[in-house]
């Protein structure tokens, strides 16, 4: 009989426990109270490493937030946003050394600046002329071969393209709304890679200063921010950090410091825009070797040249002697405009496109008589 007794103590204590359980936690299907089945995190994706560009511009703003405002100025702002788009330009070409075996070495150097994401890179002639090899040196350490897509040297500008990712690229500005007196910035590579990126600062002295190198004729910026060897095809930068010309020349005298030229970006757009395309760019002409007064006192002839242009020789087949000139004739107007130079007669010329007809005015043997031109393209050769 106490075993019983045992045994419905025991059930009883059960059921009491069960029941105790219930109220406190409830029943296992009732709405809210179900727990939740564990679900699993998804896995960390794989980051892929940031690119030396952007470990730069990372580095640029942590730089940045502990700089004052009188340190972090307009130039420095200009310099860190053009300066990775800089990059240094070598070209090398076969020569023969001393026992006449053929090498290849290191012809030149110069700067230039990408301007498209696809590695279009805009420089000077001058930089690549003659090279067998170009290798381009970004900021960021990398360097890469590069094609050169087209030159132009009555421009002195050249487009060379490399295949690379990530690549920074610079904005240009409008150059007609330069004024003299404000700040440009000069980015290049002066006297070669060990000094790439470096930064000079100074102001635009002049707009549209013509100047004359070699036989060719350059409309430029003149600055005196510091351009040297190697500056050539560098940027010309205002304090937005816009490019507003190409560092292409310097003038190399004694006793002259300070001066420097860029050609306006706005005359390098329609330039570098054919060369990317077409490898080339139609210059109009008219076919003829002319002297004016300048280069007649200079080499002592002594003629009346009625304040005009005398024509030396013509181009067989040329504009001119298709139009029915001839040698010994006087040039004294193009398209109404009185010409007494051969500059000025170059610059009326570049105003318009091959194929386009003018009017040009000659004198023979005191008669005045005006000839139908039509612009051909000049020669490559």
């Amino acid at each position: 009989m106490s075993r019983t007794f045992l045994n419905k103590a025991g059930s009883v204590t059960v059921s009491l426990l069960l029941a105790m359980s219930m109220l406190l936690g409830g029943c296992g299907g009732a709405k809210g109270n179900a727990v939740a089945p564990e679900t699993k995190k998804p896995a960390a994706q794989a980051t892929e490493p940031a690119t030396p560009q952007q470990q730069q511009e990372k580095k640029a703003e942590e730089i940045d937030k502990k700089m004052s405002g009188a340190r972090n100025t307009p130039i420095v702002q200009a310099a860190r946003k053009v300066g990775p788009t800089v990059v240094g330009i070598t070209n090398k070409a076969y020569v023969r050394d001393f026992f006449n075996r053929v090498q290849l070495a290191e012809r030149g150097y110069g700067s230039g600046v990408i301007y498209d994401k696809s590695g279009l890179i805009v420089t000077n002639n001058h930089v690549v002329d003659g090279a067998s090899e170009i290798i381009v040196s970004l900021a960021d350490g990398r360097s890469a071969q590069g094609k050169v897509l087209g030159t132009d040297a009555a421009t002195d500008l050249a487009v060379v393209k490399i295949d690379l990712d990530n690549l920074p690229v610079a904005e240009f500005g409008d150059s007609s709304t330069v004024q003299v007196g404000e700040p440009a910035i000069a980015i290049g590579n002066p006297l070669g890679m060990e000094f790439r990126g470096s930064v000079t600062v100074g102001i635009i002295s002049a707009l549209n200063r013509s100047v004359e190198i070699g036989e060719k004729k350059f409309t430029l910026f003149q600055t005196d921010a510091a351009i040297n060897p190697g500056n050539s095809g560098g940027a010309l930068v205002n304090a937005d950090g816009e490019i507003i010309g190409i560092n292409s020349a310097k003038i190399a005298v004694s006793n002259v410091e300070g001066i420097g030229f860029a050609i306006p970006i706005n005359n390098v757009k329609p330039i570098i825009k054919e060369l990317a395309s077409k490898g080339r760019v139609a210059h109009p002409y008219v076919g003829a070797s002319l002297i004016d007064a300048q280069i007649a006192k200079q080499y002592g002839f002594d003629m009346d040249l009625h304040g005009g242009l005398f024509i030396m020789k013509l181009s067989k087949g040329g504009p001119l002697a298709r139009a029915g000139a001839r040698t010994g004739d006087i040039i004294t107007e193009f398209n109404g405009v009185k010409v007494q130079t051969v500059a000025a007669l170059r610059d009326e010329i570049a105003k318009h496109q091959v194929g386009d007809q003018v009017n040009i005015t000659v004198l023979r043997n005191e008669n005045q008589m005006t000839l139908a031109v039509v612009l051909q393209e000049y020669p490559r050769n």
